[in-house]
C-alpha cells in the first residue's frame, strides 16, 4: 500500500529549477532573464558569465541547477538543452526608512524576487 507517485509538473523532455529570495528588484532580474530566454544552455552560460549585471551570477547558479536536474533526475542530454522559459516573480519587500527634513520620513523599499528557469531537450536538425 503506499501513496501514489506524484505526477511530474513539467513534460518528459523538460526540467526546471527555482531560486527564491534574490535581493534585487524583479524589473532588474527580468533584464537578465530576457538575456537567456530561448538560447542553448552553453551559450546562455557564457552570456551570464560575462555579463556586467551583479545578479547574473545568481541566475547562472539557477541555470546550472536546472541543467543538473535535467541530466541527473530526468536523464536528458545536456548538449541538446535549450532555455525554454525563464520567468521572474515578486517576493517580499523589506520596508526601511530614513528621517527627512521638516519631520517627514523617506521610505526605502528593499525588494526581493524569484526566478524560475525551465530547460527543454530539443533534437538538433541536420
Amino acid at each position: 500500500m503506499g501513496q501514489e507517485k506524484n505526477p511530474r509538473r513539467v513534460a518528459d523532455n523538460e526540467a526546471m529549477a527555482k531560486l527564491r529570495m534574490l535581493r534585487t528588484s524583479p524589473q532588474k532580474l527580468n533584464l537578465v532573464a530576457a538575456l537567456i530566454r530561448g538560447k542553448k544552455v552553453d551559450k546562455a552560460l557564457n552570456d551570464l558569465t560575462f555579463s556586467k549585471k551583479r545578479i547574473a551570477q545568481d541566475v547562472k547558479k539557477c541555470l546550472q541547477s536546472a541543467i543538473a536536474n535535467a541530466e541527473n533526475n530526468h536523464g536528458l542530454d545536456v548538449d541538446e538543452l535549450v532555455v525554454a522559459e525563464a520567468w521572474v516573480g515578486k517576493n517580499l519587500v523589506m520596508k526601511r526608512g530614513r528621517p527627512r527634513a521638516r519631520g517627514r520620513y523617506g521610505k526605502i523599499m528593499k525588494p526581493f524576487s524569484e526566478i524560475t528557469i525551465k530547460v527543454r531537450q530539443v533534437e538538433e536538425q541536420a
